[in-house]
């Protein structure tokens, strides 16, 4: 296999007899490189947008949340907070009461959800990050954290902070529902700090804290769920599992992936698709490919006869095109991977693509995280393609092409 490989990187290296073909030849491999370039850019671009949302969620979600399994309540003291709390990596074990309620501020009305929460999660939540007003405290019972989108609609402004606002539930047991006062359990909350993490909890959540929320829906012992944070080092994997034979089968336990399962499944198919319509940009380059190897068989169709005159079978004739073509998209692939991995690194040094001026998003340039499995991936996906690209014109070659060449020459 020695010999077809060195006389293939020869024919790579020297100039071919007709110009047209060498030109040919290495715009076909250019096209493999930058096909190459694009999904590691593509894919290290996904994989930014991926981080960056995970990273918001963590921010509001806990890295495991523990709810019965049937029903909306259930009583506290039915999980074993003080094994959980124990458990190596948990460093916060955070009550939950969640409700719908109406919040009204002068004349603007808006239905929300009434987050209370133990003082744990204030210790130990890295929402204060968030916070583009205010502060993450509760001095009083009746105070409250907004998201920004709930301000919006309330008309609320940040910078009028504290605001008094008005949070109406249903009571349990209203005798009846012609007096206001009977039908509703009224609260008055103040706001005294607003967070902006995502759309979806910028409009919809405002943090109280549980003692406020029991007194509102008349609870004693009951709450909706119980949230987990586990110190960075810590494997989410290991703990959901110990926390699941705490727990028992009538709680589910989710991890992060699992408590916005559709999110994630969502962002991975829109990956798979764009890899799969490059690799099909891919395959296309290919065939370019395979034309400049059906000409550059033309073309040494001389030197060919000349290698069977000498004792060369048809097969290692085959060989020598298909090492050829081979090394053209290897050297295509590497480049790419190279490429795409500077921009990338451009991206991320200095930010180049920016968003358009004047958005409100967290960030100013697009995301981008590299993967070194992204680079076996698409390193193996044109390793295929190129050895396709190879095979095809080289399984033409036959007696007939080898015999023409002899009888030219004679």
């Amino acid at each position: 296999m020695r010999l077809p490989v060195f006389i293939a990187w020869r024919y790579f290296k020297s100039g071919k007899s007709h110009h047209i073909i060498n030109l040919i030849s290495r715009i076909s491999m250019v096209a493999i490189a930058v096909g190459t370039a694009a999904l590691i850019v593509v894919l290290s671009v996904f994989n930014g947008f991926e981080d960056l949302v995970s990273s918001l969620f963590s921010t509001f979600d806990p890295d495991i949340k523990i709810e019965i399994r049937e029903g909306k309540t259930f009583d506290a003291a039915s999980l074993d907070r003080h094994r959980i709390e124990n458990l190596e990596g948990v460093i916060s074990y955070t009550e939950v009461i969640e409700e719908n309620v109406l919040l009204r501020h002068e004349e603007e009305q808006y239905i929300a959800t009434l987050k209370g929460v133990s003082p744990d999660f204030i210790n130990n939540n890295p929402l204060d990050s968030m916070l583009i007003s205010g502060s993450l405290r509760f001095p009083t019972q009746s105070s409250a954290i907004a998201g920004y989108g709930v301000c919006y609609f309330l008309n609320i402004s940040p910078a009028d902070l504290p605001t008094k606002v008005s949070a109406y539930v249903p009571k349990r047991n209203a005798g009846s529902f012609n007096i206001l006062s009977n039908a509703f359990n009224i609260s008055e909350l103040n706001i005294r700090g607003v967070f902006s993490i995502q759309q979806d909890f910028d409009t919809k959540y405002v943090i109280v804290p549980i003692n406020l929320m029991k007194e509102m829906l008349e609870y004693d012992k009951e709450i909706t769920s119980a949230e987990i944070r586990l110190s960075p080092d810590a494997s989410a994997e290991k703990i959901q599992k110990e926390i699941i034979a705490i727990a028992g089968d009538q709680f589910t336990v989710k991890n992060r992936f699992e408590q916005q399962e559709s999110l994630y499944k969502i962002m991975r198919s829109e990956k798979l698709a764009i890899y799969l319509i490059l690799t099909f940009i891919l395959l296309i380059a290919a065939f370019n490919m395979i034309g400049s190897q059906t000409m550059v068989m033309l073309d040494k169709q001389k030197n060919s006869a000349i290698l069977s005159g000498l004792g060369a079978s048809k097969e290692d004739i085959r060989k020598i095109f298909i090492s050829q073509g081979i090394i053209i998209s290897m050297m295509g692939a590497l480049s790419g991977l190279v490429m795409g991995a500077l921009i990338c690194f451009l991206q991320i040094r200095f930010g180049i693509v920016k968003f358009e001026t004047g958005t409100t998003f967290v960030v100013d340039a697009y995301p981008v995280k590299i993967q070194a499995m992204d680079f076996l991936y698409v390193f193996l996906t044109v390793f295929i393609i190129g050895i396709f690209a190879a095979l095809f014109p080289a399984s033409k070659i036959s007696e007939k092409y080898l015999s023409l060449t002899q009888k030219k020459d004679s």
